[in-house]
């Protein structure tokens, strides 16, 4: 308050008027200024499943309920060449990075290598760094806790040796930020605890006044197979009237409806050690396995409904990015656990759980879905999951490296339902990150010497027509790749002979072209020589 010269306020009081007014006038040169016409930085939201197939939702075609990741789809992008690493750990390892695996200490070919950080920085540690408030609940691997990597918020298992959906495991504790968290005594599903702590973080996230990033990597639909009987009774007749076969055509033609895949794209064929539906003696067994599998998704899916619903509620949703995906491509084995699986309330060890025997593996004798079995679904099922693509989980063809990715940003992607056909991979979700966020990759973070990144922002493609830059990609697992424009050159594990495909025109693999093609196959084989040189493998 000012006062003019005939104001009869006592000395002291004009005094402490001056002081606040200096004390005001500092503080515009201190604090930082944000001008008020400065658009806010953008949320961000990540949520990443586990083992899913590329077509299993059903805005790549699946029959099995996703209304919540097809609102994704309706509302925002789907981009239909965008590649992992075929498995868990290397791909998280480069989604965190944007950099290859094997640039951080991963090999590629193992499940949950934890990542070195020597070299690299992970991006909620770029953007925590950069003003974000950064949570994250679910899977996570590493030597540190996920509150030490740049991670405000965690909840969910330290490492992922053994899992169980309704059970606590010793092998697998579970962590709230940096403290063990106690499992309740009943009622706990996984993928439903997942959501809860992912709600709550966000409402917590709500009251600052930063932007915030929250990072959902669910375990679903990785096996065991474990799911409600409420989320599994709907699908038995389906997939029992159905089978495979059937399906597997209907997946397909959905995708070309929809404009999903070119019409010059063939199915790939059913393996030869997968009996056709027709032959299949336990029809019963094996629609269970793909009904709980299907309930272990639609439960997902409800999750992520309510994570929308928060968004929407918290009047955030235009300016928040949600981008869903999944890890690698559709297991068509899982489910055999060494006998070392112990549940932490059996005072007896081996595989017991409360009183109760454990039970490895499936059959028409012992259905899958309850706490006390483990099994995978199988690769007569898996193949569905992939439709129309070949392959599966830790191979590099198409069915184990392509991933459904789909990204809504209301503010930016404003016309919903839109396909970009960019080729892309998950080495690029940290550059995007930081791109959107307005921060820079650095050379030097925390003492350590950062590798340049690898990926690219998905940015461009979000704002315009796709962006086809010519580059490569590739991958050194259990089998090895390299994407070169419309090629793809893999093989079967090295020292097995190079096949070449024409992605453009045969996405499912059919046609090997490397015979009518042999200076392109040597060509890309030593690209890819160099790449491994390049990258190096620990």
């Amino acid at each position: 308050m000012f006062h003019s010269v005939n104001d009869q306020t006592h000395p002291g009081e004009k005094m402490r008027s001056v002081l606040f007014l200096g004390v005001a006038l500092m503080a515009l040169f201190v604090m930082p200024h944000f001008s008020s016409s400065e658009a806010p930085r953008p949320n961000i939201v990540l949520i990443m499943a586990d083992d899913m197939g590329w077509s299993d939702a059903g805005c790549f075609g699946g029959e099995i309920r996703t209304p919540s990741i097809d609102r994704l789809a309706d509302e925002g992008m789907r981009f239909t060449q965008f590649y992992n690493n075929s498995i868990c750990g290397p791909t998280r390892a480069s989604l965190l990075t944007g950099l290859y695996c094997q640039q951080v200490g991963h090999p590629g070919n193992r499940w949950n290598e934890p990542i070195d950080y020597s070299l690299c920085a992970n991006f909620a540690e770029l953007l925590q760094d950069s003003g974000y408030h950064t949570m994250m609940v679910g899977k996570w691997q590493g030597r540190d806790l996920a509150v030490h990597r740049g991670f405000d918020r965690f909840y969910g298992p330290n490492c992922q040796n053994m899992i169980s959906y309704f059970n606590e495991v010793q092998e697998n504790p579970f962590f709230l930020n940096d403290q063990p968290w106690e499992f309740p005594k009943e009622g706990f599903y996984l993928t439903d605890a997942f959501t809860d702590f992912a709600v709550r973080f966000l409402d917590e996230a709500y009251q600052q006044e930063r932007p915030f990033l929250l990072y959902v990597a669910h375990i679903a639909p990785h096996w065991p197979l474990h799911a409600r009987e409420k989320d599994i009774a709907p699908y038995r007749k389906m997939y029992l009237d159905s089978g495979w076969d059937q399906l597997r055509k209907e997946r397909f033609e959905r995708q070309r409806e929809m404009g999903l895949i070119p019409p010059s794209w063939s199915l790939s064929p059913r393996p030869d050690d997968i009996p056709s539906w027709e032959k299949e003696p336990e029809k019963e067994w094996q629609a269970e396995r793909m009904s709980v599998y299907a309930g272990q998704i639609e439960c997902m899916d409800r999750g992520i409904g309510r994570i929308l619903d928060s968004l929407e509620k918290a009047g955030v949703e235009d300016n928040t990015m949600v981008i869903f995906l999944s890890d690698n491509g559709a297991a068509e084995t899982g489910g055999l656990t060494p006998h070392s699986l112990v549940f932490s309330r059996s005072e007896q060890p081996g595989w017991r759980l409360d009183g109760g025997e454990v039970h490895s593996g499936s059959g028409p004798d012992r259905m899958p879905g309850p706490p006390d079995t483990f099994s995978g679904y199988g690769k007569a099922w898996a193949n569905l999951s992939n439709t129309p693509l070949n392959g599966f989980k830790q191979s590099a063809y198409e069915g184990g490296v392509r991933t459904p990715l789909i990204v809504r940003w209301p503010k930016v992607v404003t016309e919903g339902g839109t396909f970009c056909s960019s080729v892309g991979h998950v080495i690029d979700i940290l550059p995007t990150f930081l791109d959107i966020a307005g921060a820079t990759h650095p050379n030097e973070f925390q003492g350590r010497n950062l590798l340049p990144l690898e990926g690219r922002s998905l940015k461009s493609d979000l704002i315009g027509p796709d962006s086809r830059d010519g580059r490569s990609l590739y991958w050194n697992a259990r089998e090895q790749g390299v994407r070169q424009e419309r090629w793809k050159l893999v093989n079967q594990g090295a020292g097995t002979p190079w096949e070449l495909y024409d992605l453009e025109v045969d996405g499912g693999e059919t046609k090997n072209l490397a015979e009518s093609h042999p200076a392109l196959v040597k060509d890309l084989a030593q690209d890819f020589a160099e790449w491994e040189e390049r990258v190096g493998q620990p």
